[in-house]
């Protein structure tokens, strides 16, 4: 490794260990160009990653940047150890997955998804846990207000961008093998009673 991959590889890791929140391409990218190093950010982030590659922690992206993290594995072991957050009720869940899936969404369309009304006591919850934020008003009468995601949301959920949801589909199961399609042949050896 030259000695310019060996500095930016020391200043990307510096960076990205000192910020209390991910950080971005484009200021590792700064960063480096200020300390007058030639080096593409992405490859200093590729060399800082394969230095953490037998490491329990591992850099990773989320919410659009960059973060060191625990690795998956090592996880159990520092739950007793580490203070776990506060868990969100099983409606402010909800509200938050149709907020995610659906932004920006009014109250009134949270309520129309989820077929219940929303307590304030949920809203409350995921504003001062900074999961949403207003992102303005809707232009229909009484300007309600437009509730979106936030980047902590995304860095709680360790996703690069709100693109990488999960889609639909992935929550729809397979029909089970004993399920036929209605128009699918009978199996061999059984008769329609024709015969």
């Amino acid at each position: 490794m030259s000695s310019d991959m060996e500095r930016a590889c020391l200043l990307v890791e510096a960076l990205v260990f000192a910020s209390p929140e991910p950080v971005r391409l484009s200021i590792i990218a700064d960063l480096l160009s200020t300390q007058g190093l030639k080096i593409a950010a992405a490859d200093a982030l590729d060399a800082v990653g394969e230095r953490y590659a037998t490491h329990a922690i591992e850099l990773v992206e989320v919410a659009g940047g960059w973060q060191f993290r625990t690795r998956a594995e090592y996880a159990s072991a520092l739950t007793k150890i580490v203070e776990k957050p506060r868990r969100l009720s099983r409606g402010a869940m909800e509200t938050l997955a149709i907020i995610a899936y659906h932004q920006p969404c009014t109250r009134a369309e949270i309520e129309a998804i989820r077929g219940v009304s929303l307590g304030q006591a949920i809203l409350d919850a995921l504003l001062e846990d900074s999961l949403i934020a207003p992102k303005g008003r809707k232009e229909v009468p009484g300007r309600p207000v437009l509730w979106g995601t936030t980047p902590i949301f995304l860095e709680s959920f360790g996703l690069p961008d709100i693109g990488s949801l999960p889609k639909r589909e992935d929550f729809l199961l397979d029909r089970a093998p004993t399920e036929a399609a209605p128009d699918a042949p009978s199996p061999v050896g059984e008769t329609d009673g024709k015969g």
